[in-house]
C-alpha cells in the first residue's frame, strides 16, 4: 500500500507514447467532473468542464452508462453507486483498512474520541478508514476523504516516513495557503516541522486546519519499518487538551499502531504493501 509523492506533470511524457489510452484517461475525466457541487450536468457541462468536443463526450458518456456507471435523467447525466467499486476495490486491494478496524474501534472506545486513517496521494492524504466518535470538523470526514497534507498531523507524519529529498521535490515551488491563523505556509517551516515529526516519531497540530480542532497522529509500519499509513485521534481544542493528547491519546495511539504493524506483519511475512 504505498504512499505516493509524486504527481503527474502537466504534460508528461507517456502521452506521447503508444501506451497512452487516450480514451481510458478521457472517460476517467469524465468520472471525475462530477463532485458534490455538480451531481448532475447536462452534456454540454460536463464537455465544457473536462475540455472536451460534445461528441466525444457524448459517446464516452453513453458508454459509461452502457456499463452501469453513470445514470440519466432527462438530458442530466449522474453518477451511479456502481462507480464506489473502483474506490472499495482498492481498499479491498489493502487490507490494512479491515485488518485495523477493530484495533481502531478499540481506541476510540477507549480515548473515547474519533480515530482515523489515512495515506499519502500525491499533495493530500486520502482517509483510508475512519471510526467517528463526534463530528469535530466542519467538511464530513470519511472513507476516500482528501486533506492537504502540508497541515494534517497525518500528513506530516506520511511526509516524515519520506527521504528529505523527496520531502524538499514535494515542497519546491508549492504554495500553502492559511487555512487558520495558525497554519504553517513558509516551506522551511514546514520542512522543519518534518524533521522534528521524523525524530520524535509523531505530530501534533493545534487549529491548523480548522479553528477549534487539534489532533495528533503515528505513523504505522509494515514488518520491514516503512511506513504505509498514517493513524490519527482527532479532538476538540479546548483547555487541558495538549496534556490529554500528550499523556493519554499518544500512548494509546502508539500502542494501537504497534499492534496493527504487528497484525500486518503476521499475516503478510513475504509483503510489501
Amino acid at each position: 500500500m504505498p504512499s505516493t509523492l509524486r504527481e503527474p506533470a502537466a504534460e508528461p511524457p507517456f502521452k506521447k507514447t503508444p501506451n497512452y489510452v487516450q480514451t481510458l484517461a478521457r472517460g476517467l475525466d469524465v468520472i471525475r467532473a462530477f463532485d458534490r457541487d455538480r451531481p448532475e450536468m447536462s452534456l454540454s457541462e460536463i464537455a465544457e468542464r473536462v475540455g472536451l468536443a460534445r461528441a466525444v463526450v457524448r459517446r464516452l458518456l453513453m458508454t459509461l452508462e452502457y456499463l452501469g456507471f453513470v445514470g440519466r435523467r432527462d438530458r442530466l447525466f449522474f453518477l451511479t453507486p456502481r462507480t464506489l467499486e473502483l474506490g472499495y476495490r482498492y481498499l479491498a486491494s489493502l487490507g490494512l483498512p479491515e485488518l485495523a478496524h477493530p484495533l481502531m474501534r478499540a481506541l476510540a472506545d477507549e480515548v473515547d474520541e474519533s480515530c482515523s486513517m489515512s495515506v499519502l496521494d500525491g499533495r493530500d492524504i486520502v482517509y483510508v478508514q475512519r471510526i467517528p466518535v463526534r463530528k469535530v470538523m466542519a467538511v464530513t470526514l470519511t472513507v476516500g476523504a482528501r486533506l492537504p497534507a502540508y497541515c494534517a498531523s497525518m500528513g506530516r507524519v506520511l511526509l516524515a516516513g519520506q527521504s528529505d529529498a523527496a520531502v524538499a521535490a514535494w515542497l519546491k515551488g508549492r504554495r500553502f495557503p492559511a487555512l487558520t491563523p495558525f497554519t504553517l505556509t513558509d516551506p522551511a517551516a514546514i520542512a522543519a516541522e518534518i524533521r522534528r515529526v521524523r525524530e520524535q516519531g509523531f505530530a501534533r497540530t493545534e487549529q491548523e486546519m480548522e479553528l477549534g480542532l487539534c489532533s495528533v497522529a503515528v505513523p504505522v509500519r509494515d514488518g520491514t519499518g516503512c511506513v504505509i499509513a498514517a493513524l490519527n485521534v482527532g479532538m476538540p481544542f479546548r483547555e487541558g487538551a495538549r496534556d490529554w493528547m500528550m499523556e493519554k491519546v499518544l500512548p494509546a495511539l502508539r500502542v494501537t499502531s504497534a499492534a496493527i504493524t504487528q497484525s500486518w506483519a503476521a499475516a503478510h511475512p513475504a509483503r510489501r504493501p
